[in-house]
């Protein structure tokens, strides 16, 4: 409790209350205030985060106060709902308007759990389950509840059954495509820098959501990501070896489905060419390659596609040079510098040509060195 929020009735709710209970790091922690108006916090100088949401800023630490609220459907998508945030409006009615049972409890400023709708007994149970038929409702919470799966899936968690149906209710209803490309991706990316990316994928998949919101990633797609995963760290590095297994024309029509970064659609192009397109052992051909991923303009994006490449080869078991072998190439071009050349009175297209050529000779000898046996 703080001196602004002083004689309020104030709970911390949602997932700060959930990850407290199960020993798990939050990194937020959001309240409800109960019986109390817009008016009253915005006079104890919170800050409004929307003119027509009823969630306030925290004049010193910004943590999110929303007012207890109801929602009624009224259209279609997540913005679909009418809101009631008067003060008669109270902390069980405004937990039951919640996604997940693990979800909809709060507790008071003395620590007193406060758990209406039976979170306390899922959490223990490791369950994902509903709190009513109104989760429906939000075709947003298809994705949010396998993200959830995905992120707790390594404390044994699994989706209720009545829950995984309401899911498979509304992806067959059609309500997926109201919601927006831009908040599908939000929690598509989420999902690839937590624990268990696959889990997510697989969840989506199983209810028939992935191919409604990325046509095109199939099953060794995700077998690909399943193998790598636990070796990449980065949502943009596991992203590309997801797309790995596809043609060039797919993985343009996934990302362009979802509308992903440029950063992601070019990692998983690069990522797929140096997999399937580059004959290794022509040194023209790498030259090619080092210069389209742009090797020594961006070198952190290629210490992603080396990372990346190197995670793809470990999980089907080949030798693994393939991280030595880049480094080598792109530090071979790196060797040829324009100035030597100048001063043998090259200049124009002629500099061009030579640097290309020196740069050719010395990926000629890294080639070389790579296929003789190691002792």
């Amino acid at each position: 409790m703080t001196s602004e929020t002083e004689g309020l009735q104030v709970y911390k709710v949602g997932g700060a209350v959930r990850d407290q209970l199960l020993g798990y790091p939050s990194h937020e922690t959001d309240w409800v205030v109960v019986g109390a108006t817009g008016a009253e916090l915005l006079a104890r100088n919170f800050k409004q985060v929307g003119k027509d949401f009823p969630v306030f800023l925290h004049p010193r630490t910004c943590e999110e106060y929303a007012l207890a609220r109801t929602e009624r459907k009224s259209g279609h998508g997540y913005h679909g709902f009418d809101l009631n945030a008067e003060p008669t409006v109270t902390l069980e009615e405004d937990l039951q308007r919640r996604d997940l049972t693990i979800n909809a409890m709060a507790m008071d400023a003395s620590g007193t759990l406060i758990d209406p709708w039976g979170g306390r007994a899922d959490l223990d149970a490791r369950l994902l389950r509903h709190v009513s038929p109104a989760f429906a409702e939000d075709p947003l919470r298809v994705l949010r509840v396998a993200r959830f799966a995905a992120r707790y899936h390594q404390f044994g968690f699994t989706i209720a059954p009545e829950t995984f149906a309401l899911m498979r209710e509304v992806v067959a209803a059609g309500e997926l495509e109201y919601l927006s490309v831009e908040r599908i991706w939000m929690e598509t990316e989420r999902a690839l820098g937590g624990p268990s990316p696959t889990v997510y994928l697989e969840c989506l998949n199983d209810c028939g959501a992935l191919n409604r919101i990325a046509p095109g990633i199939n099953e060794e797609a995700l077998t690909t990501l399943r193998r790598t995963e636990d070796r990449l760290n980065s949502s943009l590095e596991r992203w590309a070896a997801l797309l790995s297994p596809l043609d060039n024309p797919a993985i343009e029509r996934v990302n362009a489905a979802l509308k992903t970064p440029k950063a992601f659609r070019d990692l998983a192009c690069h990522v797929a060419s140096w997999a399937h397109d580059i004959d290794l052992l022509e040194a023209k051909a790498v030259l090619t390659a080092l210069t389209r991923c742009q090797a020594l303009k961006k070198p952190d994006a290629f210490e992603m596609l080396i990372t990346t490449l190197a995670a793809l080869e470990s999980a089907s078991g080949k030798s693994g040079h393939i991280a030595a072998f880049m480094r080598a190439a792109r530090d071979a071009i790196a060797d040829v510098q324009a100035q030597p050349l100048i001063a043998e009175g090259y200049a124009g297209e002629a500099l061009g040509r030579a640097i290309e050529q020196a740069r050719l000779n010395n990926l000629s000898t890294v080639i070389d060195d790579s296929l003789r046996p190691s002792h």
